[in-house]
């Protein structure tokens, strides 16, 4: 396995507990970028941020508003706190203890059946293989903006170390991007107390949602005080002395932003150079080109997570690693089809936007469905903790409970998403999410009124019509 991010540690957990024959390499971090740079440390500053936004509007909750004190150093100590405790999951000691042989170093794939290693402390190893898996990740990418360099930035992989060594929150940030990332870093900055303009060349923030899912995320954010310009596109950066200056076009106008630090959050792309595939004339676009087993040009050369594509998350990294081990393994007893039918998606702004296959995806096919939508204001829980906004949108089959699709906004909608992909991996419609007993007051009865709200719609006329005359009946 090449790389120890999720692709690579799930795909080399699995072969060692098959009891394969098993090498991870790695040559920077253990744990990838998930745990080094984006999941963990983000969902750790976005936690202490909204602790700081409900301070600051206690009063919501019969307090009394305050401002939050605070040091932007032991925030981010926290963030490499929550780092060190999640390490022991993905470290070299834990993957040895399983069976794994893990060498720290480069590796450059020499044929399809040897890799060479360059290990980071001195010298070089060759080991020769039958199969091997891909789990490069990806890695931020840097526009090729004039200027940008001589002005400074940071990535979502280099802001923590560099934020790290800040006394104080940075005073003017411009964030670069409306994708998740972006998004996710403007509204909890914001919340610390840093002046946030986003940048976005496209017209919206959030792309891959739905528009009315995209103007509650800008409304969410306006909130919070981020200055959100869509439709801007960066031009250069200037830098005069100590002023740094960014330069956006709208509508034929130039505009100037001062700042201080800059966050390029403008997406990410897939690592594909320097070990091996250039030489071995693996074709690659974006991503690996490899089949719907995983498997690239050469049969027994896998790639799985970022590297691999289509989506650049962690949890779908796993699930491939899954198929990437079992058919590089097995494959040759049979070969089992990634399966991308039912992936859910999360942006963990406040409140949080989840969904599994997107609308869009499915207009884009020509597929009939209806649309039944819960306002989760409506919600007693979510009432009582102040959180009342949102709503839980689900698509079906016209005339059926098959659930197509859904979408979320609201508090904790990521986990609120987990019982609708379960109910769309196993083929569960909403008559049996509505069946189903859900604690009250919780969150996750938003489900089940959504559900019930379809059957309310789906009621049996003809059927209620008799019972309504048996009544009359009845009473004589």
């Amino acid at each position: 396995m090449i790389g120890a991010g999720a692709g690579g540690l799930v795909s080399a957990y699995i072969a060692a507990v098959v009891k394969a024959k098993v090498t991870l390499v790695e040559a920077h971090k253990m744990g990838g970028d998930c745990l080094n740079y984006g999941c963990v440390p983000s969902k750790a500053l976005i936690r202490s941020a909204r602790l700081a936004h409900q301070m600051k509007h206690g009063a919501s909750y019969g307090l009394s508003d305050s401002t939050p004190v605070f040091s932007f150093k032991a925030v981010m100590q926290r963030v490499q706190e929550v780092i060190r405790t999640i390490e022991p999951h993905d470290s070299v000691e834990r993957y040895t203890s399983l069976g794994v042989e893990v060498l720290q170093g480069h590796a450059r794939i020499v044929n399809p059946w040897t890799v060479e290693i360059t290990l980071n402390e001195g010298g070089t190893q060759r080991l020769t293989t039958r199969s091997i898996v891909i789990a490069a990740g990806a890695r931020p990418l840097v526009p090729p903006l004039p200027g940008l360099d001589e002005a400074g930035y940071v990535t979502s992989d280099t802001l923590w170390d560099v934020f790290a060594q800040l006394d104080e929150v940075p005073k003017r940030l411009v964030v670069l991007g409306g994708g998740p990332i972006g998004c996710e870093l403007a509204q909890a900055f914001a919340r610390l107390g840093s002046q946030v303009t986003q940048v976005e060349m496209a017209a919206r923030l959030m792309l891959r949602e739905d528009e009315e899912v995209s103007v509650l995320a800008r409304q969410a954010l306006a909130a919070d005080g981020v200055q959100v310009l869509t439709g801007h596109k960066a031009l250069r950066c200037e830098t005069s002395g100590e002023v740094k200056t960014l330069v956006v076009e709208h509508g034929g106008s130039d505009m100037r932003i001062d700042f201080d630090q800059l966050i390029c959050a403008v997406g990410r792309v897939a690592r594909l150079e320097g070990y091996g595939l250039e030489e071995l004339g693996i074709p690659v676009q974006r991503t690996v080109d490899t089949n719907e087993y995983l498997q690239t040009m050469y049969p027994n050369i896998y790639a799985a997570g970022d590297v691999a594509g289509p989506y650049q998350l962690t949890h779908v990294a796993a699930h491939q690693a899954w198929y990437a081990a079992v058919n590089a393994l097995f494959g040759e007893f049979r070969l089992f089809k990634a399966d991308y039918s039912v992936i859910p998606w999360t942006t963990f702004i406040d409140p949080e936007v989840a969904r599994g296959p997107e609308r869009a995806g499915r207009e884009g096919k020509g597929i009939a469905f209806e649309v039944t939508t819960y306002g989760i204001d409506d919600l007693d829980r979510a009432i009582a903790d102040s959180e009342a906004r949102g709503f839980v949108k689900v698509l079906t089959i016209p005339g059926k409970d098959t659930i197509l699709g859904v979408t979320i906004v609201g508090t904790h909608a990521g986990d609120l998403l987990a019982e609708y992909v379960l109910a769309m991996r196993h083929g569960l419609g909403l008559s049996k999410i509505l069946a189903t007993i859900h604690t009250y007051p919780t969150l996750a009865e938003a489900n089940k009124y959504a559900a019930g709200e379809w059957k309310r719609v789906h009621q049996p006329k003809r059927l209620l019509e008799w019972v309504r005359r048996y009544h009359d009946w009845k009473r004589g």
